[in-house]
């Protein structure tokens, strides 16, 4: 043993630590980067954009912050991390220059080509942070990490990741609101959130060298991360917020006197720390996700991962204060120009300082943002953008104003910042010189100046023109900022066409539009994704279609019958401007059983005058069916022999179908009608029928006007008798709002129509069954003897005996039954089968195998009382009944065929789904294993290196594992051990 002075072990230790520093020194050459120097950072990613465009290849630009100072190491080289287990060669730095105070910042670019399509995360890892980061544990030895997402897909196109303009190092003052937003833009018009995040590291980053050759990095957040606000660095609370920065719910984040807080916009990126207390350096990281729509929603299609640093420091002056416009839109093509001024806050102790302002955001440039003073007492500046096709998008850009005060040089003060984020959407200019013209056929011809902007922010992709249309004018003017046409305008979307045409015939899908309406349109632009956006809406152009079309007038039933049921339908003649229509012309009347194509012709008629028609084929059933029409007038175009037809087809119209839900517990029927017809039985009283009986008249009991736009209503006929018979019909009354005559009135009116009779017997509904099933024994069954080996365990019937009674419910219910009907399922859940019927109160059900096997005496039923005129109640309760779970193996067989005892198989057992048995010799080795019948029925015979010339296994004793699946409602299993003798 030696013994050193402590002089002696100073000088010895002090050479030690010099000798592993050297050695570690030399383990990281020729790169020095591997020591505390990282403050911030970030990676942008770009598709391909050259000539050649090849979707696959990335083009990366790293940026990183520096610490500056002499005790710390450079970056002269980077290595980036692809994300699909490849990684870059060391790529020198392509610049370094001064940001800021002991800060530089440096710039690397990169290139990859991916294998193919998928998202990869492309990763940059160095080691070590800046030191003395407050809001971490001995940030000096975590790596410092940053990621960004992309997605390789030939469908995005030369797609952008978001880029953040604004630096990653910025500076707060301890007691003041600290301001910062990344000032984020994405060039494909791509929507942007926001999230705040922990600083990540690595976990199994070392040095490249001692990295496998496909490494893809890990990250968890750095050890001992708290956000800056922790109150582990000091009762900090909240201060008044001076800016008019709100959430996203418009309210005031500032609650003066309550806990710190740090938060992030997760629409604008606004970063608010109310307040900062404890000075230092602090680091948080945020994810940029951008977002694309497409034609089934938003999906992500990349993300960037940002680390800054925060540099909090004492100060006594105030930040200053900015005033931004508030959030606008602007044509495209028009100039937007706009003030932001600023004033220094000037703390008690100093006097107003100048301010200096300065503007991040999307479109800089090519917009500009230029000072033309400084102050005090008032900074002042102009926004410029000359607005273009292109900057056309859904999304709104987001300029990023900043106002930094310069305390004096004799100050230990830093400079202080307030910051606001301004919203400018940009959208298309409205289609002018809309105008609508008459056509023959009964069509309309629109025509407009050709549109300005047919660029759009996905190449070779032409924006879209989409044409409404409504009835009657329509004065409506959009609002500044109000593209499209709103839903309360009552226009419908009647064709979508590129942005290059500048006419549209409207034809009414080939039907032809009515005459004698008037007809408004009205057109705007929309822009393709992924940018997306739209135009103003354009001027109205409002058209009357002279004339009249042949208008369906009645769909009466006359007739009510399964068969041979009759339908009288009336219609108006059309009429023109012109003297007459040309020959050939006529009607062609059709029939829908559905209300919908396919329509069958029933009739053609060649005459103006004949209006009428009683359709009475012989499969027309009106008792149990609802018939829609469909009307089309056809003429020739012209005089001249072969010439081509002009149709116009009318709205169709339904005949009115009534059902009857009869309650004889209340003594009372509910009347539904319904009908889908062109003209309004909303103005006049629907008529109601009754009589009592099958025959005799019918007398109006009722009258009801239904509700503007029912195509469905409901009367409540009450105070009936119970047991009798009662058959109704209903008769509407209709109207058409135009044409109108010269005071405006309509004229055609008293369009009556009756539905179908039909007929309900007014029967109190049986009472509701209250259902049992008898418990099984499940005792008794298990102490059954079932070896014998001819019993066939699938073949074995399980029973359940069922009894139930008449319950109370609902109220004002019969007792009176003419017999039950039983529901059977095999499952817990599931739907009932009908399997019998009975006139008892008891039930005998042998289950039944399935499928599946045997279910055993599993199942669930349900009872429903029916009376004499087969009036059914509600379905009872469900009662279940559940399989029972026994096994049990016996300890000998004797497969000497005799037929006796022949094979291993339960002596007794309930249902099973499935049993897995494996049998192994006194040596442990395998000799059966099965899992295809579930009773086992092991004959003796092996695996081939275990049996002799007899294809058995010898006598002896083996062991067995069972696995058991029962069929019971949850499926049991259990595990069975135990031996078996074979003895022959």
């Amino acid at each position: 043993m030696f013994l050193f002075s402590s002089v002696q072990w100073a000088g010895r230790r002090w050479a030690w630590l010099l000798v592993v520093l050297l050695v570690g020194l030399s383990g990281l050459a020729p790169r020095a980067a591997h020591a505390t120097h990282l403050r911030a950072g970030d990676i942008q990613a770009k598709v391909d954009t050259t000539p050649t465009h090849n979707p696959n290849r990335i083009f990366f630009k790293l940026t990183l912050y520096r610490d500056s100072r002499p005790t710390s190491a450079l970056q002269e080289e980077a290595t980036l991390f692809f994300g699909d287990g490849k990684r870059s060669d060391a790529i020198r730095k392509t610049s370094e220059v001064t940001v800021a105070v002991e800060t530089t910042r440096l710039i690397f670019y990169f290139e990859h080509t991916y294998p193919g399509s998928g998202k990869y995360t492309a990763s940059f890892i160095e080691a070590n942070r800046s030191a003395d980061v407050v809001n971490m544990t001995a940030s000096v030895s975590q790596t410092f990490y940053l990621s960004t997402v992309i997605t390789i897909d030939p469908g995005l196109g030369a797609n952008h990741l978001p880029v953040l303009r604004a630096p990653a190092i910025d500076r707060a003052a301890s007691g003041q609101v600290f301001l910062h937003n990344p000032a984020a833009y994405d060039a494909d018009g791509d929507s942007l959130a926001f999230r705040r995040m922990n600083s990540q590291r690595s976990l199994t980053y070392t040095t490249l060298s001692a990295l496998p050759a496909t490494y893809i990095p890990d990250h968890v957040p750095c050890a001992g991360f708290r956000y800056p606000n922790n109150q582990a660095y000091g009762v900090g609370t909240q201060r008044p917020v001076q800016v008019s920065f709100k959430d996203n719910n418009g309210v005031e984040l500032a609650q003066i006197g309550d806990t710190a807080t740090f938060q992030m916009n997760a629409r604008t990126g606004q970063i608010v720390w109310n307040a900062p207390l404890r000075t230092g350096t602090y680091n948080v990281a945020f994810a940029v996700e951008e977002w694309r729509r497409n034609a089934l929603g938003y999906i992500q299609i990349g993300e960037v991962l940002r680390d800054m640093q925060i540099i909090v420091v004492a100060a006594v002056n105030l930040r200053p204060t900015i005033t931004i416009p508030q959030d606008t839109c602007v044509v495209a093509g028009t100039v937007l120009s706009k003030s932001v001024t600023a004033v220094d806050g000037s703390g008690p102790n100093s006097a107003a300082t100048a301010v200096q302002l300065t503007a991040y955001g999307g479109p800089l440039p090519p917009a500009t943002f230029t000072q033309s003073t400084q102050g005090p007492p008032r900074a002042v500046g102009r926004f410029r953008w000359a607005t273009q096709c292109e900057n056309i998008a859904a999304q709104p850009y987001l300029v990023v104003f900043k106002a930094q005060d310069t305390p004096p040089a004799t100050s230990a003060d830093p400079p202080l910042i307030d910051e606001k984020t301004w919203r400018v959407t940009v959208i298309g200019p409205a289609p002018t010189n809309l105008q609508a013209a008459p056509l023959a056929g009964e069509r309309v011809l629109l025509t407009w100046t050709s549109y300005p902007c047919l660029a759009s922010s996905q190449p070779g992709v032409l924006p879209t023109i989409q044409i409404y249309r409504r009835e009657n004018c329509y004065p409506f003017t959009p609002s500044a900022c109000e593209t499209g046409i709103p839903a309360a305008a009552g226009y419908t979307r009647i064709a979508s066409i590129p942005a290059n045409l500048t006419a549209y015939t409207d034809d009414n899908g080939g039907r032809g539009l009515p005459r004698g309406r008037t007809y408004s349109y009205r057109i705007y632009v929309t822009f393709p994704l992924p940018a997306g956006g739209a135009s103003l809406a354009s001027n109205e152009a409002c058209l009357p279609l002279s004339g009249r079309s042949a208008q369906l007038t009645n769909v009466d039933v006359l007739t009510t019958a399964p068969t041979n049921g009759q339908i009288a339908i009336k219609w108006t003649q059309p009429k023109s401007n012109a003297s007459s229509f040309n020959a050939p012309l006529g009607y062609r009347l059709s029939r829908s059983s559905t209300g919908a194509a396919p329509f069958t012709l029933v009739t053609t008629k060649t005459s103006l005058t004949d209006t009428t028609y009683v359709d009475s084929a012989p499969a027309l059933n009106t008792q149990d069916g609802q018939y829609t029409y469909q009307l089309v007038f056809f003429s020739a175009a012209t005089t001249q022999p072969g010439s081509a037809e002009t149709s116009e087809t009318s709205p169709l119209a339904s005949s009115v179908r009534l059902g009857v839900v009869p309650d004889g517990n209340n003594n009372l029927n509910t009347l539904t009608w319904s009908y889908q017809v062109p003209w309004d039985n909303s103005t006049r009283p629907t008529l109601i029928f009754r009589r009592l009986g099958a025959t005799g008249p019918y007398a109006q009991v009722a009258t009801l006007t239904p509700p503007a736009g029912a195509s469905s209503v409901t009367y409540v006929d009450r105070g009936l008798t119970r047991g009798a018979n009662y058959c109704y019909y209903v008769q509407t009354n209709g109207q058409y709002t135009t044409p109108t005559n010269s005071l405006n009135q309509p004229i055609l009116t008293n369009l009556l129509n009756r539905s179908q009779e039909i007929c309900a017997l007014l029967i109190p509904t049986p009472c509701t069954p209250v259902l049992t099933v008898v418990p099984t024994n499940c005792d008794s069954l298990a102490n059954l003897d079932q070896q014998d080996s001819n019993l066939d365990f699938a073949a074995l019937r399980y029973q359940n005996r069922l009894r139930w009674t008449l319950g109370n419910t609902p109220a004002g219910c019969s007792g009176e039954v003419a017999y039950f009907r039983i529901f059977y399922r095999s499952t817990a859940e599931g739907p009932f089968t009908l399997i019998d019927s009975t006139t008892q109160y008891t039930y005998l059900h042998q289950v039944p195998l399935n499928t599946a096997g045997n279910t055993g005496g599993a199942g669930c039923y349900q009872v429903q009382a029916v009376n004499a005129a087969r009036v059914r109640s509600a379905l009872s309760n469900v009662a279940c009944q559940d399989n029972c779970a026994f096994f049990l193996l016996p300890n000998i067989f004797t497969p000497n065929g005799d037929g006796l005892n022949e094979r291993f198989r339960p002596k007794t057992a309930s249902a099973i789904r499935r049993t897995h048995i494996q049998i192994f010799n006194r040596w442990g080795r395998k000799v059966y294993e099965s899992d295809k019948d579930p009773y086992i029925n092991w004959d003796g015979g092996g695996a081939p290196n275990e049996v002799g010339t007899s294809g058995k296994v010898s006598d002896g004793i083996y062991y067995y594992l069972a696995e058991v699946e029962f069929a019971d409602f949850a499926g049991t299993k259990r595990t069975y051990k135990g031996w078996v003798e074979i003895v022959r």
